[in-house]
């Protein structure tokens, strides 16, 4: 109690936490900011404007993935990859790169351009690699060991803050980042979401990410829409995660060794599609979704088109090579396809969207428990644990069989393998000595 270094690592620890509350309020208040302006900027369907986006958003891949590539290596994609590869390597250098205060103003920068331009990405992924930077700074400059501990619970605060949802950022980090429950870091755990969450809560306010579903599934009619809501969940989630790794180890081989002006097909390709989809829907597809996915909550029905579209809109945007998150884009394709089986069913819209997050992003992820407890806090219905339960183990257990390997794992061994190569580059071309050193 009267050690002074002892001491010092705590304020430092808790200053950490409390930076990564702080700046995950500032980053969704800004993101929001950006995508609210592509919408006043890109108009209505029927306006004038409504074929700005063919221009600008492809342009604003571009930009987005040229600068990762070329100022900030390792920003691309969600950011959870990465946090999970900083963890899998031991040399400080490595989990630098990902993990520097650099990369955190190039992937909040870069996320938030991208929504800027019609994106269709959002920000709690980036969040979670700003969390792991943050604290990764904060145990360096506080002397503190246990670095993957650390990370794991930067990662956590990350998530609680972004969704204010302090029980989804530690089972988060139990199943999806750790994949394992290590007794020795979850006191820096809790202790890194409540702060966190504290400086959040403090900025923002209390508040239920989608609204309250009200709607209470029945038994045993509701059932049947469950257990479909997860099935099909399920795989359309798998379908997403195969495809994004194909695609994305594809890109990667094709690049290798040419020229940065394949980044910029690439990235211009992209943009594109997610430009003519977001024209076709009348800018339905553009940005995170939220706004669609909370009506679907509500009780609004969602065009049976739009989970289709916000499907393909969010894997072109994934593979483009521009930093941006799944979380978000995937509720909203859940909602959608939920809406549109609802209707099928005769059921409650309501209870239909939140039954198809459950499926779809279960799905996506690999990560049931994650999956349930982040949407019962999202919508703040506990009254459906056990439907919601249901239904992301029933998408997980249908991924998997569609996708044997999780994504963000399967994203953060590419990561790991770049890493391990710039290390050997450097190591090469030092001196004997220097390599020796």
């Amino acid at each position: 109690m009267t050690s002074p270094r002892l001491w010092r690592t705590r304020l430092v620890f808790w200053a950490g936490a409390l930076a990564i509350g702080a700046i995950s309020a500032a980053f969704a208040h800004v993101a929001d900011l950006a995508q609210g302006f592509f919408h006043g900027m890109s108009g209505q369907h029927g306006s004038e404007w409504q074929y700005l986006p063919l221009l600008v958003t492809p342009l604003g891949f571009i930009f987005c993935a040229w600068m990762g590539e070329v100022y900030f290596p390792g920003s691309q994609g969600s950011g959870i990859p990465q946090a999970i590869a900083a963890r899998a390597l031991r040399e400080d250098p490595d989990k630098g790169g990902y993990l520097s205060l650099r990369m955190v103003f190039g992937k909040i920068a870069l996320t938030v351009v991208g929504l800027g331009t019609g994106a269709s990405i959002g920000r709690e992924g980036p969040t979670v690699q700003v969390g792991a930077a943050l604290m990764q700074q904060s145990a360096r400059i506080g002397g503190m060991s246990h670095s993957r501990g650390l990370i794991l619970a930067g990662s956590a605060a990350g998530i609680a803050a972004a969704f204010n949802t302090p029980l989804a950022g530690v089972v988060f980090a139990i199943e999806e980042m750790s994949r394992s429950y290590q007794a020795r870091t979850n006191g820096t755990v809790l202790s890194a979401v409540i702060i966190a969450g504290v400086a959040s809560l403090a900025l923002v306010g209390s508040y239920s990410y989608f609204g309250y579903a009200h709607h209470t599934a029945a038994f045993p009619g509701d059932w049947p829409l469950v257990i479909t809501c997860g099935v099909i969940g399920g795989a359309l989630g798998g379908l997403f995660s195969r495809g994004t790794v194909w695609l994305v180890q594809r890109i990667r081989r094709w690049r290798a060794g040419k020229s940065r002006w394949m980044l910029v097909a690439v990235a211009g390709v992209a943009g594109l599609v997610v430009a003519v989809l977001g024209v076709a829907t009348g800018g339905l597809t553009f940005g995170t979704g939220y706004e669609q996915a909370r009506l679907a909550v509500e009780g609004t029905h969602l065009p049976a088109v739009f989970f289709l579209a916000k499907f393909f809109a969010t894997l072109a945007s994934t593979v483009s090579g521009i930093p941006g998150g799944l979380f978000a884009p995937s509720l909203a394709v859940g909602a959608g396809l939920g809406s549109t089986l609802g209707v099928i069913f005769g059921s409650s819209i309501t209870l239909a969207a939140v039954l198809g997050m459950a499926g779809y992003f279960a799905g996506v992820v690999q990560a049931p428990m994650t999956a349930f407890v982040i949407i019962v806090e999202m919508t703040g219905n506990h009254d459906n644990v056990v439907p919601v339960m249901a239904a992301s183990m029933l998408g997980y257990g249908v991924s998997r069989v569609l996708a044997p390997h999780p994504l963000y794992h399967a994203l953060s061994r590419l990561f790991v393998a770049d890493a391990i190569r710039r290390r050997r580059a450097i190591v090469h071309a030092a001196t004997p000595a220097q390599a020796a050193e």
